[in-house]
């Protein structure tokens, strides 16, 4: 049996304060505008600032860059914010920048492939009741799980 505090050696008060501040930021949107908040489009509305490809000016993305890009924004100065106010800076340090450009790839191209990615499939997307994203939620957990067993397998370690 495993115990409770080996799960969140660190405490988890500060995951659930992160969860609370994700929902209540997603249903603020979504209250005061309607606009259901992803993240993995921002890339696309931002190309039809400096793209004539057809693909990034239709109507949905130009129509949408403007608060996606501020919705951006605030994600990165809340990091900011984060950072400066706790001091808590955790850098990353056994993967390679080559590693980390992969592995930005895979997730980017999944992620617009996916239409959406997994937090905003799972925040969002569930939350508005769709089911494209439960199904979606469904095959990352199953694919997570598979492949951490896997990794587990092959490479030794407790999943």
């Amino acid at each position: 049996m495993v115990e409770f505090s080996s799960l969140f050696p660190t405490g988890m008060s500060h995951f659930l304060l992160g969860g609370l501040m994700i929902g209540a930021g997603v249903a603020l949107l979504y209250l005061s505008t309607g606009l259901i908040g992803g993240m993995s489009s921002v890339f696309t509305t931002s190309w039809s600032y400096i793209s004539k490809y057809e693909f990034f000016n239709q109507t949905q993305n130009t129509e949408s860059r403007k608060w996606r890009l501020v919705y951006a924004l605030g994600l990165v100065c809340g990091a900011f914010a984060w950072t400066y106010f706790s001091g808590d800076i955790a850098p990353t340090t056994n993967v390679s920048e080559w590693q980390l450009l992969i592995g930005g790839f895979i997730a980017g191209f999944g992620a617009r492939f996916g239409n959406g990615c997994t937090s905003g499939h799972g925040i969002c997307g569930m939350a508005s009741l769709s089911l494209p994203s439960f199904m979606a939620v469904v095959v990352f957990l199953s694919v997570a799980i598979v492949t951490a067993n896997i990794m587990a397998a092959f490479f030794g370690g407790a999943v």
